[in-house]
């Protein structure tokens, strides 16, 4: 689950700096107002996408199994890097205030709090189990999906349906992943078209939210560092990541 959570946060990021965020949304949204065109846009993406869960999850699931000081304080970095493109992007929107920046603090603070929480939350069940409480599981799921920084993992585990989540996955239990494979697809169109609404009038405030976000669940990324060694290992390799990026 880590290296998948490493990739979403950074593609996200990415996808925001690049530009290509606003792009997708409504490439997506407005797919059949332009087939061709979206499809042209839309098809380098879904290759990367499928490309990197099947190559690059594997080989980083072996960095982070193998050297996870370096490879998450090189994440970090890389995240990190990102974020002066990120500022310049916000100060560059038509609507911008200096009190917008109050936005991303707020997000911050509740990016922190929901990182706190899938680190000491357990999982817990809930009893009241049915299709309807699973089709909502996966239209709350879906904010995870599209919000850059917002982790679905916390939002499955609030709502007490992780565990079985997990389960109906790993066992294909069709009873499950059906209600939640429709509120997620239905989750994520309305999801889109709200953030692209959002973008469109609030461009500024929308962007701080999301660099919020992204700042504060990076923080689950954090190694363990045991000595001095580490440490410095880990600042080298954050330095590293952050000039990669920059």
């Amino acid at each position: 689950m880590q290296e998948q959570y490493c990739l979403e946060l950074v593609v996200g990021v990415f996808l925001v700096i690049f530009g290509l965020y606003e792009k997708l949304l409504d490439s997506i949204l407005n797919f059949f107002k332009n087939v061709k065109k979206n499809l042209k846009f839309l098809l380098p993406i879904i290759v990367g996408g499928i490309v990197g869960v099947l190559g690059v999850s594997n080989f980083l699931n072996f960095f982070l199994t193998k050297y996870p000081l370096q490879t998450k304080s090189l994440f970090i970095g890389l995240i990190l890097g990102t974020m002066p493109s990120l500022f310049k992007n916000i100060k560059e929107k038509p609507n911008f205030k200096k009190k917008h920046y109050i936005l991303l603090i707020i997000s911050l603070i509740i990016g922190l709090g929901l990182m706190f929480l899938e680190g000491n939350m357990t999982g817990f069940e809930n009893s009241s189990y049915n299709s309807i409480y699973f089709f909502i599981s996966g239209m709350i799921m879906s904010i995870g999906v599209i919000v850059p920084g917002v982790s679905s993992t916390i939002l499955l585990m609030l709502l007490g349906v992780y565990n079985i989540y997990l389960s109906s996955l790993a066992n294909i239990y069709f009873p499950v992943l059906i209600p939640m494979g429709i509120g997620l697809v239905i989750g994520g169109f309305i999801c889109m078209a709200i953030t692209k609404k959002l973008l469109e009038r609030y461009a500024s405030q929308t962007l701080c939210v999301i660099l919020g976000f992204s700042l504060g669940s990076i923080f689950v990324l954090i190694p363990n560092m045991n000595g001095i060694l580490d440490v410095f290992l880990a600042i080298f390799c954050g330095i590293l990541g952050f000039m990669i990026a920059s």
